[in-house]
């Protein structure tokens, strides 16, 4: 069947609208690549959410609502009744946004945050929502007068449309892979072995071992960005790995007893990379990494190992995982179509060993109509099941820690800044190694 980009469905081509709502009548997730199919079964969610100036009323809301599926038109469909790349009528819109009164702000965002099971609950309406909490009597001290949030299957979304959405921007994805570079017949054979080996390999072990569900919590953090950013330059690390070693070291405490691992903490961590090859999925912009983090009890030496484990791991062929685990969605698609009891309920559950998942999104920075009042801290974050995630979201002033976890995790959220504020206060010898800035950063 020919395939479809969201931007194909998002202009005024009539062939491309009709070719494109036949084939989400036939099925709602049609237009779904193998990557978004994966997102969407897993029932995974991301949410957005930053206070606001504006006070919100259910027609601006819905206005809100109709800015966001212009520019990204892959919101309208994945539902029954979806017709692609056309404005909701008055219904779906109601149905999908929300607004409450509130007296004070106090307990947000995290009191708001969940794993959205509600977008799931209705297949007949768009997987997402948008709410707002509009205080009584006005803006607070801070200028505050609503909280925004906007809630979404991830099949829909990612970090990078969140932040060009941010910016009033298209986040219209067209074919995100690049059919001009070709991905070598023996490394595509190898990557398609792996993940049919590893497809197989986690559903037997995942319906074997998966743990029963957990208690799940939500935790957000704001940091000043600039007090990042001193720290790593005295460090001599990226940004990044001071990050990412800020939220492993605390989460994994100190002394003997660890949450996570004595030896070695499995992460996974995703990146934007612009050579992209015709293998890649033709949706997701974002790449998937794993590393070991080596555990050491003294901080300065663990966050330089970080820097120097994620700086070899960039400088090798970084395409070979995401090749393997396209493959393996593909491979899982293959098997549901073939019987739905296919890969099964405890599959989602099962994480392999990862104990935590860290990802960066691009720099949410407001500009432009459609966040026109919106404020500094912006919060940015993903559910899984049974991921431990972290997700960094950096704005101009601040830098966002978005926690989705094991409840016995979330207690250790509150060690990261006392952690921070212990490491700003140590005398560390300089290593005369010039720091490379994150992009993302």
């Amino acid at each position: 069947m020919k395939s479809f980009s969201s931007s194909s469905f998002a202009n005024d081509h009539a062939e491309l609208l009709d070719l494109a709502l036949a084939a989400v009548n036939k099925h709602p997730q049609a237009l779904f690549t193998d990557f978004q199919w994966f997102l969407y079964e897993a029932r995974d969610t991301v949410f957005f959410t930053a206070p606001s100036r504006t006070t919100f009323t259910r027609e601006s809301l819905g206005n809100l609502v109709a800015d966001m599926v212009a520019l990204a038109p892959q919101l309208t469909h994945g539902f029954v009744g979806a017709r692609p790349g056309q404005p909701f009528p008055k219904h779906l819109l109601d149905a999908i946004t929300h607004i409450e009164e509130v007296d004070d702000f106090d307990g947000y965002p995290d009191k708001w945050i969940s794993k959205s099971e509600d977008i799931f609950a209705r297949d007949d309406l768009p997987l997402f929502r948008v709410s707002a909490a509009v205080r009584r009597g006005g803006p607070d001290a801070q200028g505050r007068a609503s909280m925004i949030q906007v809630r979404s299957s991830h099949a829909l979304l990612e970090g990078s449309d969140s932040a060009l959405l941010t910016r009033s921007a298209s986040a219209s994805h067209g074919i995100m892979s690049d059919k001009s570079n070709k991905v070598g017949l023996g490394a595509r054979i190898k990557g398609k072995l792996r993940g049919w080996s590893m497809t197989w390999t986690y559903v037997i072990l995942a319906n074997l071992l998966s743990p029963p569900e957990r208690p799940w919590g939500f935790r957000t953090l704001a940091l000043k960005r600039h007090r990042l950013r001193l720290l790593a330059n005295k460090l001599g690390v990226r940004q990044r790995s001071l990050m990412f070693a800020l939220v492993t070291y605390a989460l994994n405490g100190e002394g003997a007893e660890k949450y996570m691992s004595k030896k070695v903490i499995g992460a996974a961590y995703t990146m934007l990379d612009g050579r992209r090859n015709d293998a890649d999925d033709d949706f997701f912009r974002v790449r998937a990494l794993t590393a070991r983090f080596k555990v050491k009890d003294d901080f300065v030496a663990f966050v330089r190992e970080i820097d120097e484990t994620v700086g070899h791991i960039e400088q090798k062929d970084i395409t070979k995982f995401q090749v393997m685990m396209n493959s393996m969605f593909h491979t899982l698609r293959g098997l549901n179509r073939f019987w739905k009891g296919l890969p099964g309920k405890r599959f989602w559950r099962f994480n392999g060993g990862m104990h935590i998942v860290l990802t960066l999104v691009p720099p949410h920075r407001t500009y432009g109509p459609m966040t026109h009042g919106m404020m500094e801290p912006i919060y940015c974050g993903a559910w899984h099941p049974a991921a431990n995630i972290c997700t960094f979201c950096p704005g101009r002033e601040y830098v966002t820690f978005n926690f989705s976890m094991d409840t016995r995790h979330i207690a250790n959220v509150d060690k990261i800044e006392e952690l921070l504020a212990k490491v700003e206060a140590m005398d560390i010898a300089p290593t005369g190694r010039v720091v490379v800035e994150d992009e993302a950063l």
